[in-house]
């Protein structure tokens, strides 16, 4: 049996909003994740709009996850994030979307990152995403027509988490664009950890969620290969 691949898609926005807030991926959603899917034996590899090192932000070397992966060879590789444009996501068996507030600035609106999805989805692949991750299904079409979004079941960084965090810099609540475009949105209380599985469909709510949704990953693939 073949290794089952993850494509982690990762933002290269540094700032964002009217104050220049500096952000990025944030760093345990992508540590955390990391660490469940080696332990599972699936391999991971890395691409962002632009190519090349994304930007990080909330690094908490307390947590030994994040301190594993910041010393770990899976960061010196996303260091060369391939360019999306270049990447053909059929050859992996799944893609996910790190959260952080830089993707609300370029994977909320990247024309490559909707190809992507769409492609990925209408070929039967796992999509997944966790916080503001998600903001990169919207607007999403699939090739039916129809849009990603509509009559699915998920979960993203919730109003009430947005309204103590960044909603003074992020350019749109996510919560509710993704309900403007017919999600079927849930969310528990903040930052207390959530997922969403909607078939193929896989999302966590915000940082405390990273490695849940990943483990649903984890459980979907083995499925796919049993």
């Amino acid at each position: 049996m073949s290794m089952k691949t993850v494509l982690f898609i990762l933002t290269n926005s540094a700032t964002i909003g009217p104050n220049s807030r500096a952000t990025g991926y944030f760093f345990p959603e992508v540590a955390h994740p990391v660490e469940v899917f080696e332990q599972a034996g699936i391999a991971v590899e890395f691409a962002s709009p632009l190519g090349g090192t994304p930007p990080e932000d909330g690094y908490d070397a307390n947590d030994p996850a994040q301190l594993a992966f910041r010393n770990g060879l899976a960061i010196r590789r996303m260091a060369r994030s391939r360019k999306l444009s270049e990447v053909d996501v059929l050859d992996y068996d799944a893609i996910f979307f790190p959260g952080g507030l830089g993707p609300m600035v370029d994977i909320a609106v990247d024309p490559e990152v909707k190809r992507a999805i769409a492609r990925a989805w209408d070929a039967g692949k796992i999509v997944s995403a966790v916080c503001h991750g998600p903001a990169a299904f919207l607007g999403v079409t699939l090739g039916d027509g129809t849009p990603l979004l509509r009559g699915r079941k998920l979960t993203s960084f919730s109003n009430e988490e947005e309204a103590n965090y960044a909603q003074a810099d992020v350019p749109f609540q996510l919560e509710d664009a993704l309900r403007a475009e017919g999600a079927e949105h849930t969310s528990t209380a903040p930052w207390q950890a959530q997922v969403v599985v909607d078939g193929r469909l896989i999302t966590g709510q915000n940082p405390a969620s990273g490695a849940g949704m990943a483990a649903a990953v984890v459980q979907a693939l083995t499925a796919e290969a049993a």
